[in-house]
């Protein structure tokens, strides 16, 4: 007995609820732009929300989460950073590098006078 030559073998054994190749369940695709337009309705949602409540969010976040806000940082930060021998740079050089990140480590102390991290009092200001 011959098969018949319309049917192939793979056919044959495909499930009937599976479509054949080339074949789609949605012949005519998704419509154009609709994927870009969900995407661009959410971005200015979010953005008009930012725009109301984002400074507070950050100080709350800032405030409450530390780790979280520290994680948002260095999530922005540069993949790559050049670091430099501080065994290289002069005294001067030294000192100003410390001065610097004493100024961006400061307001994450806490205010002035009030006692920093952990009730501790603030680190004196560096001079040369």
């Amino acid at each position: 007995m011959a098969r018949k030559m319309t049917e192939s073998a793979d056919d044959q054994q495909r499930p009937a609820h599976l479509f054949k190749p080339g074949q789609s369940g949605n012949p005519a695709g998704r419509a154009k732009g609709s994927r870009n337009k969900l995407g661009e309705e959410f971005i200015q949602k979010l953005h008009a929300d930012f725009q109301e409540h984002g400074e507070a969010a950050i100080v709350k976040v800032r405030e409450e989460k530390p780790d979280a806000y520290l994680k948002v940082i260095a999530g922005i930060l540069p993949k790559e950073l050049k670091i430099t021998n501080e065994s290289d740079l002069t005294d001067e050089q030294l000192i100003e590098r410390i001065r610097q990140l004493d100024a961006v480590i400061r307001p994450f102390l806490g205010a002035e006078g009030e006692g920093g991290a952990g009730g501790r009092d603030q680190p004196p200001a560096i001079t040369h």
